[in-house]
């Protein structure tokens, strides 16, 4: 069976690679693969937990006999991404008595990925930490790249740390169980890369909108593996985002303050609050004189056929979202700063935005 696996290799100073196919999960030798020490603790919530941890245990104890394990569950959700949650990965950690060649397994989706990474980041100053996203979202995105962190009230991700990990395991078989509201979620994701760098890919997923959405394996899988290969092209020449991965963050400053301003959990899903984020970015685009009105016309169409939401959520004041704007990671101290387009495929990070421009897009009142 392994044979019909891919795998996405991530170069630069912390290589790894990106194993995506079914039964990952099960298969000891390879979760084992990347392992220093005698000691590792699955991390999961109580969605994914009961589902898979069982499996990823045994797999880990049969190829490892020798190891100290534990499991430590969190409840689930983006509301959960706390400080105190971390707090609770940092005491199983102490509770296990991991010494620094110790491994941290993210099972489960974004927040579990962004948590546990954080964790490992943190516990001795950095032990290893190995990926098993459990959603497409965490698969194309979040388990790719060594981004950690957690929420605070002010924002989202504002307390984190770059921690690559030792290896990203993604069990497709995993995605038979998501909901079809997650799985639409991380399709938004998949959009972004062809919206930043690959026009043809934008053309491919509008052929295969049908098989894709029916969580069809072979699509699913070569979507997650095309996304990847982007993210890791891109991460592995700016692991620190002090430049070119600034772009994989269309429409994400729109998301993260649509987001905050919500309530983690409240509202729209990460996955959905980007769709919108990056049906405004276009806007904002084409308000600018940077793109196309048609551009962003089409972009809008085909988050449609993906059943995503393209128009901001009534109820937020866009006064309170640009505040949100200006705390936002991307932003600097001159102003204003987000990833728009010049056409599909082509993104580019402009500075120094003018605020009665963004508050045009919100307000709707821009125009073709």
């Amino acid at each position: 069976m392994r044979e019909t696996h891919r795998h996405v290799d991530v170069g630069g100073a912390v290589p790894y690679r990106i194993h995506i196919g079914p039964g990952l999960l099960d298969d000891g030798a390879l979760l084992t693969e990347t392992l220093r020490g005698r000691h590792a603790l699955i991390v999961s919530d109580r969605h994914v937990a009961p589902l898979y941890a069982g499996r990823v245990q045994s797999a880990l104890q049969t190829a490892r006999p020798d190891l100290r394990l534990a499991c430590h569950v969190l409840p689930a959700g983006e509301a959960e991404k706390t400080l105190t949650r971390f707090a609770e990965v940092i005491e199983a950690l102490a509770s296990l008595g991991a010494t620094r060649d110790a491994c941290v397994y993210a099972l489960g989706g974004g927040v579990v990925g962004d948590l546990a990474g954080f964790a490992a980041a943190c516990w001795m100053r950095g032990i290893d930490c190995v990926q098993l996203p459990t959603t497409l979202l965490a698969m194309v995105d979040s388990s790719v790249g060594g981004k950690t962190a957690v929420d605070i009230p002010h924002g989202k991700n504002l307390v984190g740390a770059f921690h690559p990990p030792r290896a990203v395991l993604a069990d497709t078989t995993t995605l038979r169980t998501l909901p079809a509201r997650e799985l639409r979620a991380g399709l938004a994701e998949v959009i972004k890369y062809g919206a930043i760098r690959d026009a043809a890919f934008l053309a491919w997923l509008t052929d295969h909108a049908d098989a894709l959405l029916a969580g069809e394996s072979d699509a699913l899988a070569e979507a997650i593996a095309r996304s990847c290969a982007h993210k890791a092209e891109i991460t592995e020449r700016d692991p620190l985002e002090r430049g070119e991965r600034a772009l994989l963050n269309f429409g994400h400053t729109f998301a993260h303050a649509i987001e905050a301003e919500q309530g983690y959990g409240q509202g729209l899903n990460h996955g959905e609050a980007v769709a919108v984020g990056m049906v405004l970015a276009a806007r904002l685009s084409a308000r600018l004189g940077l793109a196309a009105w048609a551009d962003a016309e089409a972009l809008r169409t085909l988050l449609l056929r993906f059943g995503l939401p393209v128009a901001l959520p009534a109820g937020l004041a866009p006064d309170a979202l640009l505040a949100r704007m200006r705390l936002d990671k991307k932003a600097h101290g001159t102003g204003l700063r987000f990833v728009l387009w010049r056409k599909p495929g082509d993104a580019c990070v402009v500075t120094d935005v003018d605020a009665s421009a963004v508050r045009a897009v919100l307000d709707g009142t821009d125009t073709a």
